[in-house]
């Protein structure tokens, strides 16, 4: 491991060089790249220097403990001594996370989609409650939310509602959310305070390029037709919706979000290729895991992966056996206590593959 540090470090000294060129100044998508990798190495460099800094004064520490004599100083040079060693362990595992081979759609941003499942109405209800926590989430992070499409119920609630999600590292964080959604609590609707519990299932795809997915034209059937539900007049008497159907995998993305038909058109699309990439990479990470399990979960649509209890104010992640009790939190976007956890157990199970 340390010698592909190593090596590493000297690529990031050579990038620091080259970062001063004069010629590369000149030449602007050339010099963004090579500062992309440079800022994606500093971190790793700047752990292999702390991580020497400390063996050197765990040294020098042993080796006056081996020629002090005084009590009292020999204590304190101990009690260096096992802070020098948590410190020296924590950032080797901290070096060991960095060399795991990173998820290339980390830095994409996300198509997100909210579909309400068994629990009729108070599900629909929850799939709205749940796009209101992300919509938060996403605003506390500085990322944009935009809606593509949604399938509103009479009550406030989602049938279905899709968006893009644009901001640095959102699929990073928004990957573990792919699911089922459980909820438990009193719908509005019980007389009787009966706890009810509904399912809403949750996909997040990174969004595709065109690069990343090559759509023929002539594989898409193109339908034109009047918009449903609540908007403006024009939105509602012009054939402005969209419904494209790809016809080798029979996958249909339907968008009436907008009044222009061009901009349903390209919204559908942008929906339509981040699920062909999903697809693809759906089937290619089940020929490398066929038998292997998981330990976060493999995010796999009909898994439930969460439980959000009302009455209790708790929720808890069930890949990872968290619980916590501030769900009001957690539903006004709160995220991060869940996402941290899934995120560094998920790097753990990657080390020890790659261990194993």
């Amino acid at each position: 491991m340390f010698d592909r540090l190593a090596g590493l470090e000297e690529r990031h000294a050579e990038l620091e060089k080259l970062l001063s060129d004069p010629e590369l100044l000149a030449q602007p998508k050339e010099y963004q790249k090579v500062a992309k990798e440079h800022a994606d190495l500093s971190p790793l460099v700047e752990a292999l220097r702390r991580y020497r800094k400390a063996q050197q004064e765990i040294e020098a520490n042993q080796d006056l403990l081996r020629h002090e004599a005084d009590p009292e100083m020999r204590e304190l040079v101990r009690e260096d001594l096992n802070r020098l060693r948590k410190e020296l362990e924590d950032t080797e595992l901290a070096l060991k996370r960095m060399l795991v081979p990173k998820d290339p759609n980390d830095e994409k941003n996300v198509i997100l989609e909210i579909r309400a499942g068994t629990g009729g109405e108070e599900a629909a209800l929850f799939a709205a409650d749940l796009f209101r926590m992300y919509s938060r989430y996403a605003e506390n992070r500085g990322w944009k939310v935009e809606l593509l499409d949604a399938h509103p119920t009479g009550i406030g609630g989602f049938k279905e509602v899709i968006a893009a999600i644009n901001g640095p590292g959102a699929f990073s964080r928004l990957k573990f959310e792919r699911g089922v959604h459980r909820v438990q609590r009193v719908p509005d609707t019980e007389s009787q305070g009966r706890i009810h519990t509904s399912a809403v299932t949750v996909a997040v795809l990174p969004e595709a390029e065109e690069v990343d997915v090559a759509i023929d034209p002539n594989d898409l059937r193109v339908d034109v037709f009047r918009s449903s539900g609540p908007g403006g007049q024009s939105v509602n008497t012009t054939d402005s919706a969209v419904r494209i159907t790809h016809l080798p995998t029979g996958l249909v993305v339907t968008c009436q979000d907008e009044k222009s038909q061009h901009k349903n058109k390209a919204k559908a699309l942008k929906v339509l290729r981040a699920r062909l990439l999903d697809m693809m990479r759906s089937e290619q990470e089940a020929k490398i895991a066929q038998d292997r399990k998981s330990q976060v979960g493999s995010g796999d649509r009909s898994e439930r992966i969460r439980t959000y209890n009302f009455p209790q104010n708790r929720v808890t992640d069930h890949r990872i056996n968290l619980t916590l009790y501030k769900l009001d939190e957690v539903m006004m976007g709160a995220l991060d206590d869940i996402i941290d956890p899934l995120i560094a157990a998920a790097q753990a199970q990657a080390l020890k593959d790659r261990d194993s």
